[in-house]
């Protein structure tokens, strides 16, 4: 049974989490996504998705400062977009768009397979790269690395057998919010759970200087986590270590 202090707790969360909103319903829209479609020959995509009711260009929150420095590598063949979590089906017909390089209107098993695709997300965010993931495993399009920072959301520990390499980082301190402590696949000799990392922030400080007030109050650990550089450059070093990887391959077929 839920004791008082941590029913209060619950709800003071909530309502910083509306604090962190108060920018209002700045949804992603087809039109903001700047990746063209289709995506040439032998391009990667790679989206990230923003935690709770985050606007999808919040550019103080993590998903979005690694997106924005990963653009400023200017990684050939590589193109990054940003999503609210709750605007799964934008990105979907936009990749539905990308891969359907002959133009009609469906994905043909040879452009299913020439996918490339990188997913990471904090949060309601981690559990969105997951369940877009299953969405892209009905139409046979295969995803390299998800990467779920204190994922939040349903089923968002098993892993669809079209993910190549998955990894999870979360944290279980004292408060209202935990992320996914497990994840594991579907099918393990399809996919490979890189770990499952967990952090402690119970004696750590982290800047919370780019959340509002009512939020570095209340020193909740999930959001100390979506700070936490040591966090976001693990993130960063598995994306480009994915990408690093995807280079090689291309660079292989393509032969002296």
């Amino acid at each position: 049974m839920m004791t008082p202090g941590r029913s209060a707790v619950r709800c003071c969360a909530l309502a910083v989490a509306v604090c962190l909103a108060a920018r209002g319903e700045h949804k992603l829209r087809r039109k903001d996504i700047t990746s063209p479609a289709p995506l040439p020959q032998g391009s990667l995509l790679v989206v990230g998705f923003l935690g709770a009711w985050e606007d999808w260009d919040n550019d103080k929150r993590s998903v979005r400062k690694l997106a924005l420095s990963l653009r400023e590598k200017h990684l050939p063949g590589v193109y990054v977009e940003t999503a609210g979590n709750h605007s799964r089906s934008v990105v979907l017909k936009f990749i539905r768009q990308a891969l359907d390089r002959n133009k009609n209107k469906k994905i043909d098993p040879e452009e299913a397979r020439g996918a490339q695709i990188i997913l990471y997300g904090q949060s309601f965010g981690g559990a969105a790269c997951v369940k877009l993931a299953r969405e892209l495993e009905r139409y046979g399009v295969p995803v390299r690395l998800t990467v779920q920072v204190d994922s939040v959301g349903k089923d968002d520990d098993l892993i669809p057998a079209n993910v190549g390499r998955a990894l999870n980082i979360y944290q279980k301190d004292p408060g209202p919010v935990w992320g996914e402590s497990r994840i594991h696949a579907a099918d393990p000799s399809r996919t490979t759970v890189i770990g499952n990392l967990r952090f402690t922030y119970l004696f750590r400080d982290v800047d919370m200087s780019d959340y509002p007030r009512a939020a570095r109050h209340l020193g909740i650990s999930h959001w100390k986590m979506d700070n936490d550089p040591v966090v976001w450059k693990i993130v960063e070093t598995t994306v480009l270590g994915e990408i690093m990887a995807w280079q090689a391959t291309r660079l292989l077929r393509a032969g002296p």
